[in-house]
Order: C-alpha cells, then sequence, then structure tokens
C-alpha cells in the first residue's frame, strides 16, 4: 500500500491516474510477473524423466529409416542421440508416420520430431520448428533414360503419365496442387516406393532433391534424379515441437553450438552422398 506522505506527490504527478488503490494493484501485479517465468517448461520435463522422446517416420533417407532388423539409422538418428547427450538424459525414438505425425504431435507422443519435416505455416499453427537444418526442393525421380520426359510439370502433367507418392506428407501436397491431369498412384510403404519405382509401377515421382540424389545412389544405372540442382520449388526442413519457447530456445541453442563446432557438417557428412 503507498504511505499517505506519498498520496499528494501522486496526485499532481498522475492527475488522470485511475486512483491510488488501481496503481497498487497494478504494481503488486508487477512484482508477481517474474513467478510466470518459472512456470515448468517440456525441458524440466524431459531432465526430470531421464528420457527425450523423439518421433521419427523411420522410413525417409538419408534423415531415418529401419533395416529389416528394426535399427533405426540415419542423419536424423545420430543428431537425436546427439541431443539426448547434451540433455543428460537417454533416448526413446518412437515410430510415427506421415499421415499420424500431426496427431502424434498434438497427443504428445513424443518431445520432438525429426526426420526430414518441411517447414510449412500449417504445421507452424500446431507447433515450433527450429531453425533450419536442411534445404531442398522438390524435384522428379524416374528411370534411368527418362529424365529428358519429366524435365517440367507441364510434361509430367498430362494424361497417362504416372507419378508415384507416399500419402501424408509434403510429396502429396505438391503432386495434388500442381498435378491435375496425370494419374496420381498413392503407395503407403515410403521404404519400399523406390522399388516400385524401379519396377515400372509408376512413370516417375516427385520428392525432396536430397532423397532424389541418394535413391539414385541406391539403384545406379535404374534410377535418375532429373535437375535436382534447379527443383520446381525451395523448402527447409526443421525439427518440429510443442508449444514451448523455452524448449524450443534450447533447441536452437543446441543447433547453434552443433555448426559452430562442425559437428553437424561431420553427422551430414556421413550420411549424404
Amino acid at each position: 500500500m503507498i504511505n499517505a506522505r506519498w498520496r499528494p506527490l501522486f496526485a499532481r504527478l498522475f492527475p488522470g491516474f485511475l486512483g491510488l488503490a488501481a496503481f497498487a494493484s497494478l504494481l503488486s501485479a508487477g512484482l508477481a510477473a517474474p513467478a510466470l517465468a518459472e512456470t515448468p517448461s517440456l525441458l524440466d520435463a524431459i531432465t526430470r524423466s531421464g528420457t527425450l522422446r523423439v518421433g521419427l517416420t523411420e522410413d525417409y533417407r538419408p534423415f531415418s529409416i529401419a533395416d529389416a532388423s528394426g535399427i533405426v539409422e540415419g542423419i536424423d538418428v545420430d543428431m537425436a542421440n546427439n541431443l539426448a547427450m547434451s540433455l543428460g538424459v537417454k533416448l526413446q525414438i518412437v515410430k510415427t508416420s506421415w499421415p499420424t505425425l500431426k496427431s502424434d504431435l498434438e497427443t504428445d507422443k513424443f518431445d520432438i520430431a525429426m526426420g526430414g519435416i518441411t517447414i510449412t505455416l500449417d504445421r507452424q499453427k500446431v507447433g515450433l520448428f527450429s531453425t533450419p537444418v536442411f534445404s531442398s526442393g522438390k524435384t522428379p525421380i524416374t528411370r534411368c533414360g527418362d529424365e529428358v520426359k519429366y524435365a517440367t510439370l507441364s510434361q509430367i502433367d498430362r494424361p497417362g503419365v504416372r507419378v508415384i507418392v507416399n500419402p501424408g506428407g509434403t510429396n502429396e501436397r505438391f503432386d495434388k496442387a500442381h498435378l491435375h491431369n496425370g494419374t496420381i498412384v498413392s503407395w503407403t510403404d515410403n521404404a519400399t516406393i523406390f522399388d516400385a519405382l524401379a519396377r515400372g509401377e509408376a512413370d516417375l515421382m516427385i520428392t525432396d532433391a536430397v532423397e532424389t540424389r541418394l535413391q539414385a545412389k541406391l539403384h545406379p544405372g535404374v534410377l535418375c534424379p532429373v535437375h535436382p540442382d534447379a527443383p520446381f520449388d525451395r523448402s527447409e526442413l526443421g525439427y518440429w515441437m510443442p508449444r514451448d519457447v523455452i524448449f524450443a530456445a534450447y533447441i536452437d541453442q543446441w543447433l547453434n553450438l552443433l555448426n559452430l563446432t562442425g559437428q553437424h557438417q561431420t553427422i551430414l557428412a556421413r550420411w549424404l552422398p
């Protein structure tokens, strides 16, 4: 409460003020404000639990892929292990999928989603993204020898042309936005989709340029990327997490330090063609 000796001074300095009682209430609220900053964050919950839960689709080389024995590896498996180590906790990989990625984030299935997630405004409405970790763009991959047939969207968007796609992600969104005359072939198993393309189940696939380069390496002389250095659009990949600014700030600082020390570049070099 304001001392009576100061009341005349406040009355002269703030003649239109709401009143001393109101001022006292605002002052009290201001003094209490720092307590709001002490609200527990996801960062605290992770360190208390001793476990970092990372959502991965396990079907997108070179970011995360499960082998026949179920072992998951890739760029973001290495990154997830590094993040868990930085937090002093163990890593728990949570399998998710492109169609369920959003709902899994919203229902707290994991603390952070990694594994080649394109940053979009629709996803930003649901959670926060880290600073970008990779830049790419959509471009075709087809059987070698057919590259000149599918170099432009107008060549691709024709009756009789079959474009294979994994449902639930930005590849499908791109196809539906740009292709109206060709046939979109949905293939639910993203881990085998390029084998299907190699067998002739479709004429081409449109996906991130980094993936086309890697799949061409895995299918030498069979699958070839189409202008991966000049994709149809530009996009960035990042890590997706709940709306917790404290945890998001930690992730960004962790990424910043990995880049400064060169550890991020070392991990990328291990997996990229």
